[in-house]
């Protein structure tokens, strides 16, 4: 499995508000054997701490987890679609306490010891595979590396996002939005760049949980997006009396849903290309029955096409039947190309050099300007630089 399969999900026509376009996703029938919930963590004000197998640190906003409830069949390994509906949603309280604690969290993702159920904490999932991405740091002892990045590696490494509140115009769009029968997802737009992609298996499962949208984490570019972006245009359909004419109700209705059509094929052409079209590298975190929980990265290739990072649950025929993705601003692109590069050349920074096709000095100006730069040796890069000057 390299890319997002969306079979299944129809597109609707978008609502818009401001700068904020909601695409919705239905599904005729709901995906039998998983459901969704939310588990909300009080007290906490919102910030927690997840202790990671290999002894690091997560820590962020981390207002809610989700907890997935799955069945099978005894001995058929089918899905029987027995679980009760979503419950656990709680909108506003009192504000957070005068101090707020940081609740700790074991593991991102945790099966519920003798239960058929998973938590695990939306985007945070995802987040981490990026953050952990080459986190050791330097796997070969070169000069140009300092002694604290052989010995700690890329720590403490971090990333700033915004809450879905932060982002102007995002809550009030959430809160007009009308939901369609049978939603099961949306796809949000700002200024019509595709910001995050939303799906759960069951209509009533995105009814609850719609409103935690605006508790998401956001990237940068989608909050400029939205604070430097103007109103885009509404969806509208224009229905022209052709030769045959539109002379019954039945011919109308045809009319419209050709109209539909044509609008979610050249929204799946155009919109979501980027999303549905990329190769991206998929890691399993857990398998429950018949679903599995993947966390993915894109290629982090140049050349300013939007590239996101997610987290899905697929069915047995890879088909997604939960889907979240932050969308990566071009900052966060060039680190994990300039991560992964190294990577690939065993941290020689001249190798980076010639793979990458200009000098040693600009592979230091790219390390440093990715704030990186504590993991060069001063004294190994300053002479590299002259014996580079003396050639």
């Amino acid at each position: 499995m390299t890319r997002i399969d969306l079979t299944g999900l129809d597109v609707r026509p978008a609502q818009v508000w401001g700068g904020v376009r909601l695409v919705p996703l239905v599904r005729a029938e709901p995906v039998p054997g998983l459901r969704l919930r939310r588990e909300v963590y009080e007290g906490s004000g919102g910030w927690g701490a997840v202790d990671l197998p290999d002894r690091t640190t997560y820590t962020s906003y981390i207002p809610h987890g989700l907890v997935a409830d799955w069945t099978t069949g005894a001995g058929t390994g089918t899905a029987t679609g027995a679980e009760s509906a979503a419950y656990g949603t709680r909108l506003g309280g009192e504000g957070p306490p005068a101090c707020v604690p940081v609740r700790r969290i074991q593991r991102l993702a945790k099966r519920r010891q003798g239960e058929r159920r998973l938590r695990f904490l939306p985007l945070h999932l995802a987040l981490e595979g990026y953050l952990a991405l080459h986190f050791g740091g330097p796997s070969v002892v070169w000069d140009d590396w300092s002694r604290e990045a052989l010995r700690h590696g890329l720590t403490p490494r971090a990333e700033a996002a915004y809450a879905g509140w932060a982002v102007p115009g995002l809550a009030e769009a959430l809160r007009v939005f009308e939901l369609h029968p049978g939603q099961c997802g949306m796809l949000l737009y700002v200024a019509d760049a595709l910001a995050a992609a939303f799906v759960v298996p069951h209509p009533d499962d995105y009814r609850l949980l719609h409103p935690t949208l605006v508790e998401d984490l956001f990237g940068e570019l989608v909050h400029q997006y939205a604070y430097y972006g103007g109103p885009v245009p509404e969806f509208t359909a224009r229905i022209r009396d052709g030769a045959g004419g539109i002379r019954t109700l039945a011919d109308l209705r045809a009319a419209a849903r050709e109209q539909e059509r044509a609008w979610a094929a050249a929204h799946d052409g155009l919109m979501a290309r980027d999303l549905l079209e990329t190769s991206y590298a998929f890691e399993r975190v857990y398998r429950a029955g018949p679903f599995d929980l993947y966390r993915f990265l894109p290629p982090f290739r140049r050349g300013g096409r939007e590239q996101h990072i997610g987290e899905l649950i697929t069915d047995r025929k890879g088909r997604a039947v939960y889907l979240k993705t932050f969308r990566l601003s071009e900052n966060q692109i060039r680190k994990g190309h300039l991560l992964q590069r190294l990577a690939s050349c065993d941290w020689h920074p001249g190798r980076t050099a010639e793979a990458l096709g200009t000098s040693y000095a600009e592979v230091v100006r790219r390390v440093r300007g990715a704030g990186f730069g504590g993991l060069l040796d001063a004294h190994g890069v300053a002479q590299r630089l002259r014996e580079t000057q003396d050639r």
